[in-house]
């Protein structure tokens, strides 16, 4: 496993820095949600992946690939989180598997 810190955006960063109520908010629901779940947090980083794909949001990515990683996916099951919304989001998805790779390899 990687013990790498996941980065997150820049834009999430100025985020946190110029709007610190606002995240501070947006952390505690995000908290809330997580503990919430029962996926086990491999499962619910690749299937959050598959969600980033689909809505082409690549700026996510490598934050939740080394998240993903960490839990213990391989490179395979980071490519498949990535493609399993083709049937339904269509060829959007290979948008941020460039990204979704180059993370993972990092």
């Amino acid at each position: 496993m990687n013990d790498q810190k996941p980065s997150v955006s820049n834009a999430f960063q100025i985020f946190v820095s110029q709007a610190p109520s606002h995240a501070k908010a947006w952390m505690t629901a995000v908290k809330g949600l997580d503990k919430a779940s029962s996926l086990d947090k491999k499962t619910e980083e690749l299937a959050y992946l598959s969600v980033l794909a689909a809505l082409r949001m690549e700026s996510g990515v490598p934050f939740h690939v080394q998240s993903a990683k960490q839990a213990g996916a391989s490179r395979e099951e980071i490519i498949s989180a990535v493609l399993v919304g083709m049937p339904a989001a269509g060829l959007a998805v290979i948008h941020v598997l460039p990204a979704a790779i180059a993370a993972f390899d990092a």
